[in-house]
């Protein structure tokens, strides 16, 4: 296991503005979309930031401002310029990156910050999930105006909502009541209640290898995978993290392999196949890092972000193909 500072890559600041969420684009390679806010997302107001890497390094491709904080950004999967981000007044925003002002559109439903929001990566439906601390999950079209369905269970603030890559209509959600919870948008009831932690749990995502896997991070700085076919124990545990894990994402190109980011400032890197599971942890932050996102382009490539106001663009060590 080594400690870098994260390898080649590059490196944007934007002044003022501490990251909340980083997503590649799926279209764009290099591309990426940074959903941040000011004064740590505690007051003031928020950007959404569009960055592509070159030869030159970042640029800032474009920037659009929003009058409350941004907590997460997620790319249509049916317009390359299409974004939607949630914020801390409640509401979701859709942008055209190809046009210059404000959104096209503003959902505000959510009576409390709207903390995360993922378009559906399945083909036929076009569907956006949003996740709440008002407790509630809503399913969004957003071709419609209005929320299609209200998803409640969950005792606590939703801070994480994935949509599974291999199931249509199926989402998880992580909450501060400690469980993880997995949706059917075709029945608004719950399907499976995982209690996951015993302690707040910020983050989920789904193997895209296997549908039964799920992984979620937590303040406990632990994460832990699990198969929906056996939810009694997690299939692995995997320790590191000195603070709370602010998200996880799975490898789009290995199946054991995954990424973690966290208030102890790090971003690790973990095969839970291996019996010395933490690959390298990655120090170029010096604040929170809350942003996280693997390339579905270039193989190994990651963009993380933090409240330093710096966003990073690299391949680990870990992940570098050999020449």
């Amino acid at each position: 296991m080594g400690t870098s500072g994260g390898g080649a890559g590059g490196a944007l600041r934007l002044p003022g503005l501490h990251g909340y969420a980083a997503e590649f684009s799926p279209y764009w390679p290099g591309r990426v979309a940074c959903a941040a806010a000011q004064y740590y997302g505690i007051a003031g107001c928020g950007t959404l930031a569009v960055l592509e890497q070159n030869e030159a390094g970042i640029v800032l491709l474009r920037s659009f401002d929003w009058n409350d904080g941004l907590f997460d950004v997620t790319w249509s999967e049916n317009n390359e310029h299409v974004l939607i981000t949630s914020s801390g007044d409640g509401s979701l925003q859709i942008w055209d990156t190809a046009k210059t002002k404000g959104p096209l559109q503003v959902y505000k439903e959510h009576t409390q910050e709207a903390y995360s929001v993922d378009w559906s990566q399945t083909r036929g439906e076009q569907l956006v999930v949003s996740g709440s601390w008002d407790q509630t999950a809503k399913l969004w079209d957003p071709a419609v105006g209005k929320s299609l369905c209200t998803f409640k269970g969950h005792e606590g603030v939703i801070y994480s909502t994935i949509w599974s890559p291999h199931i249509p209509g199926c989402f998880a959600s992580a909450s501060g009541d400690q469980t993880l919870r997995v949706w059917d948008v075709k029945a608004p009831r719950v399907k499976l209640v995982i209690p996951a932690h015993q302690a707040e749990i910020l983050s989920c995502d789904w193997c895209k290898y296997d549908e039964n896997l799920l992984v979620t991070g937590a303040v406990d700085c632990s994460l832990k995978g699990w198969d929906l076919r056996n939810i009694r124990q997690p299939v692995f545990v995997l320790l590191g993290h000195t603070y709370a894990i602010r998200r996880v994402k799975f490898s789009p190109f290995h199946a054991t392999l995954l990424a973690s980011c966290s208030y102890d400032f790090t971003v690790r890197f973990w095969d839970f196949s291996k019996p010395n599971p933490l690959l390298e942890t990655v120090e170029h932050h010096t604040e929170f890092t809350c942003g996280l996102d693997l390339s579905l382009h270039n193989r190994g490539q990651v963009v993380d972000c933090a409240w330093d106001e710096l966003v990073k663009i690299y391949t680990p060590s870990c992940l570098a193909v050999p020449a």
